[in-house]
């Protein structure tokens, strides 16, 4: 199943409160015929954004090509969450990687919190950007481990932004009774996921780099010098960026088994107007301990953005609104009756591990994907780091290539059915409290 084609009309963003209430630059138009560049980027997403951006900025000449439109994937999608760190916590990247290496992956990701912050500030992009990311536990158990958390940062780490909150701080910035506690990351932060791509394209357009959407890639030669190819056109390029993620397709078989696409689903409210106190009475970023993450903040507009929802298949539901309104009741039962004015789905990329993919495809071809949720930041900085590989400064891409990536049992083939075994055993678990 090509995901590119299977949930949306061509060369059209999803009907999302995103969509509605950003502009978007262009369109760009279709490559044809024969081009040359330094690199070529495919995929028009943060990660190739980014990568045509930086790469541009340095001298060299730069195409990109997206299948469908800039933004238009996961990072027009998500819910805007800018998190510290990488998707693992620091302990469980501790047993994982040994304390050094941890402490490099940790480096890495604050490095990519502090580029987008960067990026948004040199490039005056408006994507209303707020500090405050909380970490909810609903149980006694995970509430003792985020606090645990909190202290263990700021210990190993010398990262004091944590803010432990006590029973009376949780209940007036959070007031749901399905959690018991939690606490929020000041130094992380929440945005427009589309304002922050759209902003991203025009700075990589006012740099140089030539973006072409409605240019799908259905071939890559590697070779000297490589090509790439669309349906109307092909660009020859010294080196190539690998930017698809959720959307990879067919194009290379080893990300293929190491990278998963899955599919999640977010919902905006109406304007809640004095109400909005009931939901957050901070305006913060909220993620749980479930399994299948529930995610939210509040818009502009003080309307509830909601991601969640179980998916064990590739297409969306007919109806995404009654399967988000579902665990976002179980949250707030007191918004069942609330209008839903937007509801939408996107495909994401997971790994085995929970942590980010860079290879080396080939001598001048790089790839990363696989940011499990945490891509926000993690992809922006993905696409620095290639620009910079490809200048021969490759350090921090190489460090990200030495993570554990193992194959899913099976291969491509077998990624779906396991999808759902896991999803349905995770859920069952969260249901039972265990």
């Amino acid at each position: 199943m090509n995901l590119l084609h299977s949930n949306d009309r061509p060369g059209e963003y999803p009907a999302s409160y995103y969509a509605a209430t950003a502009e978007a630059p262009g369109p760009f138009p279709v490559l044809k015929g024969e081009q040359r560049a330094d690199v070529c980027v495919i995929g028009g997403g943060y990660t190739g954004l980014s990568a045509a951006l930086h790469a541009a900025e340095a001298g060299l000449s730069v195409i990109l090509v997206e299948a469908q439109r800039v933004g238009f994937g996961a990072s027009g999608r998500n819910g805007g969450q800018l998190g510290s760190g990488q998707r693992q916590d620091q302990q469980t990247l501790e047993k994982m990687l040994g304390l050094d290496d941890a402490r490099t992956m940790w480096g890495l990701g604050e490095e990519a919190k502090a580029l987008v912050k960067a990026l948004i500030a040199r490039h005056g992009i408006d994507a209303e950007l707020k500090p405050g990311v909380a970490w909810t536990g609903s149980r006694a158990g995970e509430v003792h481990d985020l606090h645990d958390y909190a202290a263990h940062l700021n210990a190993r780490y010398d990262y004091p932004h944590v803010q432990i909150l006590d029973p009376d701080q949780f209940s007036r910035a959070i007031p749901s009774p399905a959690y018991k506690g939690g606490i929020v990351d000041w130094d992380a932060g929440h945005l427009h996921p589309l304002k922050f791509a759209f902003g991203l394209a025009r700075a990589a357009k006012s740099a140089g780099a030539q973006i072409f959407e409605r240019s799908e890639v259905h071939r890559l030669d590697p070779g000297s010098p490589n090509i790439v190819r669309t349906g109307a056109g092909q660009v020859h390029a010294d080196h190539v960026i690998l930017a698809c993620n959720g959307y990879l397709g067919t194009l290379d078989r080893k990300v293929a088994a190491r990278v998963m696409p899955i599919n999640n689903f977010v919902v905006a409210t109406e304007p809640l107007g004095d109400d909005a106190a009931r939901v957050l009475g901070e305006d913060i970023a909220v993620a749980d301990s479930k399994f299948v993450v529930n995610y939210y903040r509040l818009s502009a507009d003080k309307r509830l953005i909601f991601g969640g929802g179980e998916s064990y298949g590739y297409r969306f539901p007919a109806d995404i609104a009654a399967k988000v309104r579902k665990p976002m009741t179980e949250i707030y039962p007191h918004l069942r009756d609330v209008r839903i004015d937007y509801a939408w789905g996107g495909t994401l990329a997971i790994t085995m591990k929970r942590l980010p993919f860079f290879t080396r495809i080939w001598r001048t071809i790089l790839s990363a994907s696989g940011y499990s949720g945490h891509g926000v930041g993690t992809a922006t900085h993905a696409g620095w780091l290639m620009a910079k590989a490809i200048q021969g400064q490759s350090a921090g891409f190489d460090a990200m290539s030495n993570l554990p990536a193992p194959s899913f049992p099976g291969g491509p083939s077998m990624r779906q059915p396991l999808l759902r075994a896991a999803m349905t055993w995770f859920a069952l678990r969260d249901r039972l409290g265990v």
